[in-house]
């Protein structure tokens, strides 16, 4: 890794881009469907403060968060997609307004944990900043598809290395949403940043190799553009194969977007 910045202020930053996307609608805005077959921007909305909601449970009141993960089972997904209800019921004032509430207690919560330490989560116990990374993805991808429900493209910040980080972290995701096994290898990775600088992860001498923009890699992961609509660029059988499967998050990839779908971005 080539730089280290803070999550929390980052993503704290980040939300607030996202509330300024949001705090023009109107109704008919927040009933606008998003590139998610059957999600509504406040469906989008609605996902983000019960994932940050957990999250900030998970530091705070780590058995309160026990009980809801034990509840949600094997099947997380569906756990968080019923959840819903209890944010789509609101009109779109109270749930901004859940919202912004929910995900500035979680990032208060999470940086109040000390460093060196882990909080519980849905597979295994993270550090509060790995987490805070993996909630500034969740923000990231939901937060384009408000962006491309309401026909915005976004100015990106540096702050997308947290994104490009999990990412790197969480490699070997799409192989086992697939139940394949991941290259014994790890990859080498060169982004050029919004702010044109180098950020590299992974070992210097790796066989294995992708470059490209660090937006495009996040909006691959987050799979929110197709790889056909990109500029990465991938050095090895077993990297050009991962440019087809990656993805940030646990569970079934979906069907993510198709080739062109947002050309006139």
């Amino acid at each position: 890794m080539t730089e280290q910045r803070d999550v929390f202020s980052d993503l704290a930053a980040e939300a607030d881009e996202v509330d300024r996307l949001l705090s023009e609608l109107d109704e008919a805005g927040w009933a606008l469907p998003t590139p998610a077959p059957g999600w509504t921007v406040a469906h989008q909305v609605a996902h983000v403060a019960f994932v940050f909601r957990l999250a900030g449970l998970a530091a705070s009141d780590p058995k309160t968060f026990a009980a809801m993960a034990a509840a949600a089972g094997e099947d997380f997904e569906g756990a968080v997609n019923a959840a819903l209800g209890q944010y789509l019921s609101d009109p779109p004032s109270v749930l901004f307004a859940r919202w912004r509430d929910e995900r500035d207690t979680a990032i208060k919560a999470l940086a109040a944990v000390p460093g060196n330490q882990v909080v519980p989560w849905l597979v295994r116990p993270l550090p509060p900043a790995v987490l805070a990374c993996a909630g500034f993805m969740e923000l990231f991808a939901h937060g384009q598809d408000i962006a491309d429900a309401l026909g915005v493209r976004r100015e990106r910040t540096d702050g997308l290395w947290h994104v490009a980080l999990f990412t790197t972290l969480v490699w070997d995701f799409g192989y086992q949403s697939r139940g394949l096994t991941p290259p014994a290898e790890p990859f080498r990775f060169e982004l050029t940043a919004p702010s044109g600088a180098l950020w590299t992860f992974g070992p210097a001498d790796a066989a294995q190799r992708i470059s490209g923009p660090a937006e495009d890699l996040c909006l691959l992961a987050t799979r929110r553009r197709h790889r056909d609509d990109l500029a990465l660029v991938a050095d090895g059988a077993d990297a050009d194969h991962w440019l087809d499967i990656a993805q940030a998050y646990r569970g079934p990839a979906g069907p993510g977007r198709a080739p062109g779908q947002f050309a006139d971005r």
